[in-house]
């Protein structure tokens, strides 16, 4: 007798334990994945700096290539009308520009290898997170399903009156997941709106190619010819 009171005590503890650990390793994957997404953000404010770096050092290279341009015509001017000296100090201008140049080309080409650097891990880590959240969505079904089988909602007669507890667990389940997905296709969405069906809407909307989408002429057009005395 002792010893199957001591084996039923063992395994409720055994029970108790691998309960915590799935409850545990849900808990840990949620900040796991909160502390992913807190890292891409800061890899996106990251990636939106070296942008508008690249950008500012793009304006000041056009800048600086015209008014090298601008005091080139005017040191020949210069040299034309016999005014070396005026054409030296010019000479010297340029010199100088033209390092800034120099140096707004390297910085640019710095810029170019990091943006490309930091697009490449951005879009790895939000496919990684994507799959993670997948992945996180079954698991809770999978507990929430494997918890209303231990409250027997499978024999749905002997215990009919849990049946209501479990389609609210159910319901919400189903909710969460409906947000989530909504979340996931929201984000779809605006990745699109920069990607190549965005660029083919915009040179539909030119005359180049087919419409991508359909306008209310076209709606109307095709209701009119489902009439029966459409000709």
């Amino acid at each position: 007798m002792f010893k199957t009171v001591l084996t039923l005590f063992r395994g409720s503890v055994a029970a108790a334990e691998e309960e915590l650990q799935d409850r545990t390793a849900l808990v840990i994957l949620d900040q796991q994945m909160r502390d992913a997404a807190a890292a891409v953000d800061r890899s996106k404010r990251t990636l939106a700096l070296a942008i508008a770096g690249d950008q500012q050092e793009g304006r000041r290279l056009d800048a600086t290539n015209a008014r090298i341009a601008d005091l080139e015509v005017r040191a020949s001017a210069a040299l034309e009308g016999g005014r070396e000296d005026l054409a030296r100090e010019a000479a010297q201008a340029i010199a100088n520009l033209e390092a800034e140049r120099d140096a707004a080309m390297t910085a640019r080409a710095l810029f170019a290898s990091e943006i490309t650097r930091l697009k490449r891990h951005v879009g790895n880590a939000e496919a990684r997170i994507a799959e993670l959240d997948r992945g996180r969505r079954l698991a809770r079904a999978s507990e929430a399903v494997r918890s209303l089988r231990r409250s027997g909602i499978e024999a749905a007669r002997p215990y009919e009156s849990t049946l209501p507890e479990a389609e609210a667990t159910l319901k919400r389940l189903r909710e969460r997941q409906m947000e989530i997905q909504a979340a996931d296709e929201a984000l779809i969405e605006i990745d699109a709106a920069a990607g190549p069906l965005a660029t083919a809407e915009k040179l539909a909307e030119q005359g180049f190619g087919p419409r991508m989408k359909s306008t209310a002429d076209d709606v109307l057009a095709r209701l009119k010819a489902k009439r029966p005395n459409a000709a």
